[in-house]
C-alpha cells in the first residue's frame, strides 16, 4: 500500500515514527488471533499506532493502543472508551470506521480501525500554502456531513480541528475526508457508560482553544452549533493559513471566541480576497450566538458544497437571499484552477518544525504569506469603424441613377 506522503498520518491521527527499540507488539497476535501486528507507524502522548493484517478478510488496519503506563488513569481510559463507543455508533463513509476494541492484556487497550493513508488537514495547509476556496469548501463539507449523522446520534465531538480531519483518496476521490478522534465527544451516559460520566459534565472546558465556540469557551451548554463553528474555523484557516484571531495564549483564544469579533474574512492577507457569498457564509457560522449559525450540520454541508459548484463556474453567483447577495469578486481565488497556480505557501520555521499539540504544549500560530493573486488586465478590446445603416448595393444604384439623369439633361441641352 503506497502512500504519497513522506511523513503518513495514521487513522489515529498520529504522524508515522520508528523507534530504535525492541516493540513487545510487534509480531504478536491479538483478539484471537484476528489481527497480526507488523510494524508500528505511528506514535503520541497517549499511546501508539501499528500497521496490523487481518488475514481472514486479507486487508490491513490500524491498532491504537493506550500506553500501559496510563491505564491507570481513569480519565484517559474513559476517553479511550469514548472514542471507541462513540464512533462504533457511526456509519457514514467520512466518520473513520471502527472495527474491534477491547483489551489484548491485562490493562492494555486498543481499538482497531481501518487504515488510511494520506495527511490531515494541517499538513496539508502547511504543505501547500491556502486552499482554493472551491476546494477548501467540498473538503469541509465532507466532515459536516459526518458530523451531522454523530449529531443525529446524540454525539458532539467537541474536539474539532484540523488535525482531526484527515485527507486521502479513495477511487477517483483524491480530497475524501476522514473525521477522526471522538475521544472528546459529548455523548449520553447510555452511550458510553458510567465511567466516562466526569467527561460530560456541564461547567467544564474541553477542547482545543483555537477552534473552540464561544459557549464552548466558557463552559455552556452545548449543541451541534458549536461543532459547526469549529469547522467555520477549521475553513477560515483553510482558506487564509491563519486563524481568525491573533492570540498569544489558550486563554486568549478562548477570550476573543466569547466576546470578540474574528479578523474578516477578506482582511486576514493581504491581497488575497474571496466572493462575497463566501464572506457572508463564513461570518454566518463563526456567529457568536448559536440560533445565529446554521440549523444543522447538513445545512452547513449543503451550503459549502452549493458555494464550491458555483464559484468553480466562470460566473458564479452569490447563494444568499437576493437581499443580501451581490455578484462576488472575480479573483484569482474564486476557481479550482487557482490551486495549481499558488506557489508553496509555507509558514514560518516554527510552522516547519515538529507539530505542536494545540491546548496542550503550546499554541501553534501559522503565517502564511500573501500570494500574488493580482487579476490579469482585461484583453483589450478591437475598435472598428462605424458601418453605414443602408446596404452598400443601394447605395450603388443610387449613384448609377443619378449619373444617367445627369447625362440625359445634358443631352437635351
Amino acid at each position: 500500500m503506497a502512500t504519497a506522503d513522506p511523513s503518513p498520518t495514521t487513522s489515529a491521527g498520529a504522524t508515522g515514527a520508528s523507534s530504535g527499540r525492541a516493540d513487545p507488539f510487534i509480531g504478536k497476535t491479538i483478539f484471537d488471533a484476528q489481527y497480526e501486528i507488523q510494524e508500528r507507524i505511528g506514535a503520541g502522548g497517549m499511546g501508539a499506532v501499528y500497521k496490523a493484517f487481518q488475514p481472514e478478510m486479507n486487508r490491513f488496519v490500524a491498532v491504537k493502543v493506550l500506553h500501559a503506563r496510563l491505564t491507570g488513569r481513569q480519565d484517559l481510559a474513559a476517553r479511550f472508551r469514548r472514542e471507541a463507543r462513540a464512533m462504533s455508533h457511526l456509519s457514514h463513509p467520512n466518520t473513520v470506521r471502527v472495527l474491534h476494541f477491547g483489551e489484548i492484556e491485562e490493562g492494555v487497550l486498543c481499538i482497531v480501525m481501518e487504515l488510511l493513508e494520506g495527511k490531515n488537514l494541517h499538513g496539508v495547509v502547511r504543505s501547500s500554502g491556502p486552499l482554493a476556496p472551491a476546494r477548501a469548501l467540498r473538503i469541509v463539507a465532507q466532515a459536516a456531513f459526518a458530523l451531522d449523522e454523530a449529531h443525529l446520534s446524540g454525539i458532539i465531538h467537541r474536539d474539532l480541528k484540523p488535525e482531526n480531519l484527515f485527507v486521502c483518496a479513495k477511487g477517483p476521490t483524491s480530497d475524501f475526508v476522514k473525521v477522526l478522534d471522538f475521544g472528546l465527544a459529548k455523548v449520553s451516559p447510555r452511550e458510553v457508560g458510567p465511567e466516562s460520566i466526569q467527561l460530560t459534565k456541564e461547567g467544564m472546558v474541553f477542547g482545543t482553544p483555537e477552534f473552540m465556540s464561544p459557549e464552548q469557551a466558557q463552559a455552556l451548554p452545548l449543541s451541534p452549533a458549536s461543532d459547526v463553528y469549529a469547522l467555520a474555523v477549521i475553513l477560515y484557516e483553510a482558506l487564509t493559513g491563519k486563524l481568525p484571531f491573533d492570540a498569544r495564549s489558550p486563554n486568549d483564544f478562548l477570550k476573543m471566541h466569547a466576546s470578540a469579533p474574528p479578523i474578516p474574512l477578506d482582511e486576514r492577507v493581504d491581497g488575497l480576497k474571496f466572493p462575497k457569498a463566501l464572506v457572508q457564509l463564513v461570518d454566518r457560522a463563526l456567529a457568536k450566538r448559536p440560533e445565529d449559525r446554521f440549523p444543522s450540520a447538513a445545512a452547513f454541508g449543503d451550503a459549502l458544497l452549493a458555494l464550491a459548484n458555483e464559484i468553480s463556474l466562470p460566473s458564479s453567483i452569490s447563494l444568499l437571499p437576493a437581499s443580501a447577495s451581490a455578484p462576488p469578486v472575480a479573483t484569482a481565488a474564486t476557481s479550482e484552477g487557482a490551486a495549481a497556480k499558488l506557489p508553496d505557501l509555507r509558514g514560518s520555521s516554527e510552522t516547519d518544525s515538529e507539530p505542536i499539540s494545540r491546548g496542550q504544549s503550546g499554541i501553534r500560530q501559522r503565517s502564511v504569506p500573501a500570494p500574488e493573486l493580482a487579476a490579469p488586465p482585461p484583453a483589450p478590446v478591437p475598435v472598428t469603424a462605424p458601418r453605414s445603416a443602408i446596404p452598400s448595393y443601394v447605395l450603388f444604384f443610387a449613384g448609377l441613377a443619378i449619373g444617367i439623369g445627369a447625362a440625359a439633361l445634358l443631352f437635351r441641352h
